[in-house]
């Protein structure tokens, strides 16, 4: 790439711009002087230096966008705001959304310079899941909502795909709402599927797309760059329709761990043991390590490592009320579900399906955390490390959750987050489903090869599912 167009793909300046720049002895490539705009360079290898400041070129950009309502999913328009306008001004003049809004829709959209992943995302084949929160007109009736999933005639001369309903009971919000799932992108296809049962769209804003769900942090109008982890979670995204057996075949109950797998609650526990050793004086070198070494124990095990690896003078029970009161206000205002959960949980509840907890972690943390959620109810059994004898990867804590509802095991779906979590499924002679969580995707690899399913949330299960989930 020649060097003027390398500095003009940085938004560094226009092209006569960053000609001046190099001409006034500003440029270094590789510790070098360069004065020849037309100097040829790899923008991949070769490091360029503007006034002492090394520049880091990226070919692909991804944003993620709160659309606010009034503004056109589009590069240009005549008359009306784009999006585009909402980036930073220093964004690639290439980008383009990914797929597109409606104006008077809000929320959740992609955009990007990246063609192939953007193809992807929107091909038919892939059948990549989006959400919507949506404000109707009058309660959905259960008719309504079996019509939904099993695919309305919107006037296409085909059905809609098959999509999952979750109907919102929130005492916090005004009117009738519900999660809508689609795998589609048909033109005004949620407003046209809500006619189609004779009822009416009042509001609707996009939650999710593939495995990007919407940053809370995002107030409308601002948008953020992606992560690395979580363009790597889109890319996964296009994998989601690779897995067509039904999960929920032939089984009867579905049990979950709690932290990484129903609840998003794994970093906080890395912050706690760094905080609560300096409460005593030790630094925490490593906190990785730490979590491997700790990984699978019942809670009532990790306080006895504790005490005796940093030879600590407080009792366990002291630590465990310690580590209690130091986790609950984090899980109260912190802590939210796993994307889909809510959804998941519905779509069992109207199969029949009984559901469990098995966790390491205390019975204080698990119920306090189910209140929050307004869980607590949904759940015929909770069973602790803390309540059998041995911790995972042993299976005691996933037989003895089977055994209080009622259960063979092997009509039992277990999903789990860490690796000696699915282990202890396998010894219970459980169906085990490996969930990603953001603090252990170096070990993703392992556990979907370990796991017989995989997923990224729970919204991939409904890719999955097709029509037997209703």
């Amino acid at each position: 790439m020649r060097l003027d167009k390398y500095l003009a793909e940085l938004n560094i300046g226009t092209r006569s711009q960053v000609k001046e720049l190099i001409r006034k002895k500003l440029v270094t490539v590789n510790g070098k002087l360069v004065t020849a705009p037309e100097f040829q360079l790899s923008e991949t290898s070769d490091e360029v230096m503007l006034q002492g400041k090394k520049l880091q070129f990226s070919q692909f950009e991804y944003y993620m966008l709160n659309k606010p309502a009034g503004v056109v999913s589009a590069t240009r328009d005549a008359l009306s705001e784009t999006v585009l306008s909402l980036l930073p001004k220093d964004h690639k003049k290439d980008l383009f959304p990914v797929g597109r809004l409606d104006k008077d829709t809000e929320g959740l959209l992609l955009i990007t310079n990246d063609g192939a992943l953007a193809h992807q995302l929107l091909s038919p084949k892939k059948h990549v899941a989006k959400t919507y929160l949506v404000k109707i007109r009058e309660p959905l009736s259960d008719e309504s909502v079996h019509a939904l999933e099993w695919g309305v005639d919107i006037g296409d001369d085909a059905l809609t795909a098959p999509a999952f309903v979750s109907r919102i009971y929130d005492p916090d919000k005004e009117g009738n709402w519900i999660h809508l799932t689609i795998s589609e992108g048909r033109f005004h296809q949620v407003k046209r599927m809500l006619e189609a049962v004779s009822n009416e769209v009042l509001s609707l804003k996009r939650i999710r797309f593939g495995a990007l769900s919407l940053d809370r942090l995002l107030e409308s109008g601002e948008c953020r760059a992606l992560t690395e982890e979580e363009v790597a979670l889109l890319r996964r995204s296009r994998e989601i329709a690779s897995e067509k057996k039904a999960l929920l075949e032939g089984k009867r109950a579905v049990i979950f761990d709690l932290d990484g797998s129903l609840v998003d609650s794994m970093w906080l526990w890395g912050e706690i043991d760094e905080e609560y050793l300096g409460m005593h004086g030790i630094k925490l070198r490593d906190r990785d390590e730490l979590r491997r070494k700790i990984e699978g124990m019942s809670f009532h095990e990790t306080a006895v490592f504790f005490k005796e690896y940093y030879h600590l003078k407080d009792s366990v029970e002291k630590m465990k009320d310690d580590w209690n009161q130091m986790a609950w206000d984090k899980y109260e205002n912190e802590v939210p579900l796993k994307p889909g959960v809510i959804d998941f949980l519905e779509g069992c509840k109207r199969a029949g399906l009984a559901l469990g907890i098995a966790t390491s972690n205390s019975r204080e943390l698990v119920e306090n955390v189910l209140s929050v959620h307004h869980l607590k109810e949904q759940f015929g059994s909770i069973v602790t490390g803390s309540e059998v004898l041995k911790g995972k990867p042993a299976p005691d804590v996933y037989l003895a959750v089977a055994g209080a509802l009622g259960v063979d095991p092997a009509q039992c779906l277990v999903f789990e987050d860490i690796l000696p979590g699915l282990m202890a499924g396998r010894n219970a002679g459980m169906t085990i489903c490996a969930v990603a969580d953001p603090d252990s995707m170096a070990s993703w690899e392992e556990k979907k090869d370990y796991a017989d399913y995989a997923l990224y949330d729970f919204y991939d299960f409904f890719a999955w599912q097709e029509r037997s989930f209703q």
